[in-house]
């Protein structure tokens, strides 16, 4: 039996969130601030985050401790704004993204990098403290 072993793999950790669907989120929420930028001149795990985060971490070993670090920041009142591989068999889509108040599914596979084709893998948009949106209306409507 053949399979894709890329499928499964964490060779490449770097996918660089597609323009579009960075533009449709910041429609919805606003400037979001990104902990995990792909040249960073910070370790994203080690500092506070802003009100509005996005995060599209690496996807190798490493991304549970992103996604507690967001489910973490998610309880100072901040919202977090994931872009992950959906892997729903792992240790951390159980503890963490289970906790989150939205997972989106991501119809078909993204291109990732401008690229021709579709990530070897199904993606999800994982959204900790939506209700943050409705604080920012009441305290809109309260001025």
């Amino acid at each position: 039996m053949s399979f894709n072993k890329h499928l499964f793999s964490s060779k490449r950790l770097d996918w660089k969130t597609p323009k579009g669907l960075l533009n449709d989120l910041e429609a919805e929420f606003g400037k979001l601030f990104d902990p995990c930028p792909p040249e960073p001149d910070f370790d994203g795990l080690k500092i506070d985050w802003k009100e509005k985060n996005f995060v599209n971490p690496p996807y190798g070993r490493e991304i549970g401790k992103w996604i507690k670090k967001g489910y973490e920041e998610s309880k100072k009142g901040k919202l977090v704004v994931f872009l992950i591989p959906s892997r729903t068999d792992t240790k951390w889509w159980h503890d963490y993204v289970m906790e989150a108040d939205t997972i989106k599914f991501i119809k078909g596979r993204l291109k990732f990098d401008e690229h021709k084709t579709g990530a070897p893998f199904p993606s999800a948009l994982v959204i900790f403290n939506y209700h943050y949106l409705w604080k920012i209306i009441e305290k809109e409507a309260n001025k």
